[in-house]
């Protein structure tokens, strides 16, 4: 299975970065490529979350089962949708009281194995365009910083 990570240091907070990357709702006001999403349930420690994507006159729905342990990781585990598997976890390290470390790390498949191969060669740089879309939330947010990123294929 095809996985991609990333890894930034960010000069925001472990807290404000897990509470961004929590905010599933607002996704459509940041994210490139989400068109809407829908919060079925939520509570301190988990999530049930509908995303709709689209590209174009495309468009495509997931479901997917939202682990948090607060502040430290999120882990998203792909319910249904197109793809055979889509799973993703951000891990959230302090690196001080206006600091931390981010790693993003998604694992992806896709029902056909030759869909898989082509996409694969452009859902890189769509991951990494989706990481660099939360840091610049976090700045709107939370305020300018002196962000270093680190990638790692």
């Amino acid at each position: 299975m095809p996985a991609i990570r990333e890894v930034r240091h960010l000069a925001w907070s472990a807290e404000q970065m897990f509470d961004l990357v929590a905010d599933v709702a607002r996704y459509s006001e940041f994210l490139p490529w989400v068109v809407a999403t829908r919060v079925r349930s939520d509570s301190e420690s988990e999530m049930i979350a509908d995303m709709l994507v689209g590209f174009s006159a495309l468009r495509e729905k997931f479901t997917s089962r939202v682990e948090k342990v607060r502040p430290s990781e999120i882990r998203v585990h792909y319910i249904d949708g197109p793809m055979r598997d889509l799973d993703n976890r951000w891990l959230f390290r302090p690196l001080g009281p206006d600091a931390c470390e981010i790693e993003f790390t998604v694992q992806f498949s896709f029902r056909n194995a030759l869909f898989e191969k082509l996409a694969g060669q452009y859902l890189d740089k769509a991951f990494r365009k989706m990481v660099a879309a939360f840091e610049q939330r976090a700045q709107a947010l939370y305020g300018s910083n002196n962000s270093s990123a680190t990638s790692v294929a």
